[in-house]
């Protein structure tokens, strides 16, 4: 028993490092008083905000190598009831939370303008492909599901456009699938950053972390597992870096040496936190971070929800959040300081919800 309990404190100190730094970089006080590691690249390129949404993907990947075992000796018919069901409750809360607050001026907003796609929706699709991949097609299967994902994905994006913004495939592919209205506009056209071919990458990160949680498991938690996995992924990191040479750095397109580099980097977090967690047993550090693993999901959702609430509500001229933002933590901080101290408040007041919560012992599974 004490092994699952650190195997899963390990697991719940990652997601939930992932978590908080997620929550951070998406509620900055002002962006252009942000420090840069905490903005996306804007194009190609690669910050440690970057890192973030692979890596929950990685997780995600991670948790199933705990959870797919028990579906092994279900019927087809239950698992596809099962992974249909998660995958369309999580893509819907990723829907609602683009369409929230529902009403303007106590009219019902249209749904005509609601972004489909986006984070919690890339989650439940990587989630769904990937169990049916691991289901039905095992080890081996999966692996040469990545490999060809990785390698078929830069081809379709130079066979059906280019490396641009304005001319690449995945927003040819959105506009003629779901139209312009249906996508993210934050870079000054319509893209979707979370765009349906160029989730098919990103299943590779989902797969990654599964393969590990299972070495994870067969291996234990000793000298020889973290040696190995830190070498893989400096191998990868390696690969990752060459091909970034060809085929840059993107998040937002999720080009294929991105999805190798974080992996890479993935690998050499988790196996730093299996050492120190599960071989030095230094966790003493580790409850703030364990807060936001337990209900990662819902915190997420929070953190969103209360970002939201806060731009549309107005202190006079102002939205609340640039109110707050300029009035109480910029004016006495400064530009830099006072953003990322508005950020940790939002990051402070999603974890003790979370804490009261945890305390309450109140977990929400999908």
């Amino acid at each position: 028993m004490e092994k699952i309990k650190k195997r899963y404190l390990s697991l719940d100190v990652f997601r939930g490092l992932d978590i908080a730094l997620m929550i951070v970089v998406n509620s900055p006080g002002k962006y252009s008083t942000t420090f840069s590691p905490l903005l996306h690249a804007e194009w190609n390129g690669f910050t440690l905000t970057d890192l973030v949404f692979p890596t929950f993907l990685f997780i995600v990947g991670n948790s199933m190598s705990f959870s797919m075992g028990k579906y092994e000796s279900l019927s087809n018919k239950i698992f596809f009831s099962k992974v249909f069901k998660r995958t369309l409750i999580i893509f819907l809360i990723g829907f609602l939370m683009y369409w929230f607050p529902f009403f303007e001026n106590g009219t019902l907003t249209s749904i005509h303008n609601t972004r489909i796609f986006g984070v919690l929706q890339r989650i439940a699709l990587c989630y769904l492909i990937a169990s049916v991949v691991l289901r039905f097609f095992k080890t081996k299967g999966a692996i040469i599901f990545s490999l060809f994902a990785l390698i078929s994905y830069p081809i379709i994006l130079l066979a059906f456009g280019d490396l641009s913004l304005p001319g690449n495939a995945v927003l040819k592919l959105d506009t003629w699938l779901i139209g312009a209205s249906h996508m993210y506009h934050g870079d000054g056209i319509a893209f979707d950053p979370e765009g349906l071919l160029s989730t098919l990458p990103a299943i590779a990160n989902v797969i990654a972390g599964y393969l590990t949680g299972i070495f994870l498991q067969k291996s234990g938690q000793n000298y020889k597992t973290i040696a190995q996995m830190t070498l893989l992924g400096a191998v990868l990191i390696f690969i990752g870096l060459s091909w970034d040479l060809l085929l840059p750095f993107n998040k937002k397109l999720w080009s294929s040496s991105f999805v190798i580099l974080t992996i890479g980097i993935d690998l050499i977090v988790l196996s730093l936190l299996v050492y120190l967690l599960d071989i030095l047993n230094k966790t003493k550090w580790t409850y703030f971070f364990e807060v936001f693993g337990k209900n990662p999901l819902f915190i997420y959702v929070l953190s969103e929800i209360l970002v939201i609430t806060l731009f549309v509500s107005r202190i006079g001229d102002n939205s609340a959040y640039d109110w707050i933002a300029e009035n109480i933590f910029v004016s006495s901080l400064g530009g830099y300081v006072g953003s990322l101290a508005f950020a940790l408040s939002i990051m402070l007041t999603c974890w003790v919800v979370g804490f009261f919560m945890d305390k309450k012992k109140i977990y929400i599974k999908i």
